[in-house]
């Protein structure tokens, strides 16, 4: 009956404006991520744009946290609008965590796998940013949600070769060798992967959302 009740309330617009303008801060990470890697962009330049966007996206979680909390109707689920808003968090808070490790280790120069992961994160980010503004109707999208979530699944698989063909490679590179130099890239290895598997989750919790709503 509460589900019921729930259908029939006007939606509160406001979620999904914030919603969209988190998935604005994850698309900015992940180019200047790529730029980065890719020697597009100086890494100091990369690394202050990602920390920038991280701080924004963490504004935007808040109030979207202050707005569940004071608003009387919501689109969906409290729960639900906490996890979806956590996920976009944790996939923007990893870009950072890759942006800390470059930094903190001073890699100067990225394996050609590592740029490609690059491209692969913005590929997953602007699936994201597409599936957002789809929640504002639910039974419409629901059919290119599904495919965009299928996709994004599949970019993420691909991450996952990229990721073990490249810390094989740099095995074989360093085999015998300076160990510290397999060490910090296998560690920027992991930062990429995660990023990808981070903005996965965000379109599992989309997918969650259509089901219970359908």
């Amino acid at each position: 009956m509460l589900g019921w009740f729930q259908k029939l309330l006007p939606k509160e617009p406001k979620f999904f404006d914030l919603f969209e303008a988190h998935a604005v801060t994850l698309v900015a990470g992940a180019r200047a991520l790529d730029s980065l890697l890719s020697g597009r962009i100086s890494i100091e330049t990369g690394c202050a744009e990602i920390f920038k966007q991280e701080h924004l996206a963490d504004e935007i979680a808040g109030e979207v946290m202050h707005e569940t909390g004071r608003s009387f109707i919501t689109p969906f689920d409290r729960g639900d609008i906490e996890e979806l808003i956590g996920s976009m968090d944790d996939a923007i808070d990893q870009m950072r965590k890759t942006a800390r490790a470059i930094a903190l280790y001073e890699v100067e120069r990225f394996e050609p796998d590592m740029a490609e992961l690059g491209v692969v994160v913005v590929q997953a980010s602007e699936r994201v940013a597409r599936l957002l503004p789809m929640l504002r109707d639910i039974k419409k999208n629901a059919v290119v949600i599904g495919a965009l979530a299928k996709e994004i699944g599949a970019i993420e698989e691909r991450s996952d070769v990229l990721h073990g063909q490249g810390l094989k490679a740099l095995f074989r590179a360093h085999r015998g060798g300076e160990a510290m130099g397999f060490i910090v890239g296998a560690e920027v290895y992991d930062h990429l992967e995660k990023v990808v598997d981070r903005l996965e989750d965000v379109a599992k919790r989309v997918s969650r959302i259509v089901l219970e709503h359908l």
